[in-house]
């Protein structure tokens, strides 16, 4: 993606890099200094990742815990900054371990700087996914 690109069309490729399950290209939308921060976190998860690294490493088992099947909703909304969005969305596939399906809304605050993403916010419920995919999750590189 080169520098210009609007953060509401970055984060867009980015949903279509999750689908495809191709995180190693989701990482690279990331500045080197990202920080990714989970302010509903639960116990015994990160609330905050700092770096490209840490965002990889957090990342990096994703597909073999979800398997993404589509994000019917997304609506993105443009702030008073403009390289802030607030973005609504709806995730749907299904949880690899127990085959149930995936169903989670999303609110995300990003900012993009210089083309890449330089902080994201994401506030998902943790309350909306099954307990036992919960204790899987936390066994894993989250």
């Amino acid at each position: 993606m080169s520098p210009r690109t609007e953060p509401a069309d970055l984060y867009r490729h980015g949903l279509r890099l999750l689908l495809d399950k191709d995180i190693p290209a989701w990482v690279d939308l990331w500045d080197e200094n990202g920080i990714f921060e989970f302010p509903f976190a639960p116990e015994g998860w990160p609330t905050r990742l700092e770096g490209k690294a840490a965002v990889a490493d957090y990342m990096r088992g994703y597909p073999d815990h979800i398997d993404l099947h589509a994000f019917p909703e997304v609506a993105v909304h443009q702030t008073t900054e403009p390289e802030t969005i607030v973005v609504e969305m709806r995730g749907t596939g299904r949880l690899v371990a127990t085959d149930a399906p995936f169903d989670m809304r999303y609110i995300a605050v990003v900012t993009v700087r210089n083309g890449l993403i330089s902080h994201y916010r994401d506030y998902w419920n943790p309350l909306a996914l099954p307990q036992d995919a919960a204790a899987d999750f936390t066994g894993s590189s989250r």
